[in-house]
């Protein structure tokens, strides 16, 4: 009992020990963006906790009070239109898709999950040269439409993955009880399958929020009378720590806050289908 006990002392330790290495930056960046320019360059000490809090840094970037540069108002709405249409679009086309390759068996199984990796795995950087071609082509270039369905690319394979993994833990003696009393493929789909895994839909939804929310090259090739908080993240001058620490952690909050809402459920999703 008390080697087993100082195992689990041990293992807690190093969970905490690591959380807290990965959480000491954001912790200090959230600690900066309330931090007045006196304590920010300071030369004599490093502040920590000896500061006033203010939230002129936020009022300068996301309140429009500072100089035009620094507004990042517009990349803010801009950034959660983008990710809510990519997000409701990915989620009703990866809900079909998902459901189908559940569905399937033996090699064509097989091929589907393939077709779906090949796109899951390969790199945003090399597409952005074909993308850019195909926006100008058909008139999507520097819109928000554009850069929507370019990262629907991306969000589109592994979200299918994920339901799909879902789809597989309804029995299949469920659709067919449905399909005897006359209910459609589309019918046994809305009506019954996708409410019984609504959690797994919500993760989903909230990893495709998250992926749009974050992503840079794509938003950065695609747009140029428009820019996204990651593409406006990289712009800003280095030299003004207090409303760029402010814009970062304005940006990490929502993701914070969807994966403690829906964590299990993603843990679950990203594991396709091996946590249980």
């Amino acid at each position: 009992m008390n080697r087993t006990r100082w195992l689990e002392i041990v293992r807690y330790s190093a969970s905490v020990a690591v959380t807290a290495m990965f959480m000491a930056p954001l912790i200090w960046w959230a600690l900066t963006s309330l931090k007045p320019p006196s304590a920010i360059f300071d030369k004599d000490r490093v502040v920590v906790f000896d500061f006033t809090p203010t939230l002129q840094n936020y009022a300068i970037t996301l309140g429009g009070n500072g100089p035009e540069a620094l507004s990042a108002r517009q990349a803010f709405i801009d950034s959660t239109l983008i990710a809510i249409l990519v997000t409701v679009f990915t989620i009703i086309l990866a809900t079909m898709a998902g459901f189908a390759l559940s569905r399937l068996t033996g090699r064509l199984r097989s091929v589907g999950m393939l077709f779906f990796l090949m796109f899951r795995i390969m790199p945003t950087i090399a597409l952005i040269i074909p993308a850019v071609s195909l926006s100008h082509a058909i008139g999507l270039f520097d819109t928000r439409m554009g850069v929507v369905v370019m990262q629907m690319m991306f969000t589109l394979p592994v979200a299918s993955l994920m339901l799909a993994s879902f789809f597989d833990d309804i029995p299949r003696e469920v659709d067919e009880a449905a399909r005897l009393d006359g209910a459609s493929a589309f019918n046994v789909l809305i009506r019954i399958a996708a409410p019984m895994i609504q959690g797994g839909i919500a993760a989903t939804a909230i990893l495709c929020f998250m992926f749009s929310w974050t992503e840079f090259l794509m938003a950065l090739f695609m747009s140029v009378s428009f820019r996204t908080l990651p593409v406006m993240l990289s712009i800003l001058s280095m030299g003004m720590w207090g409303p760029l620490a402010a814009l970062g952690t304005a940006a990490m909050v929502p993701a914070f806050i969807a994966i403690l809402l829906v964590q299990k459920h993603l843990a679950r999703g990203l594991s396709m289908g091996l946590q249980k």
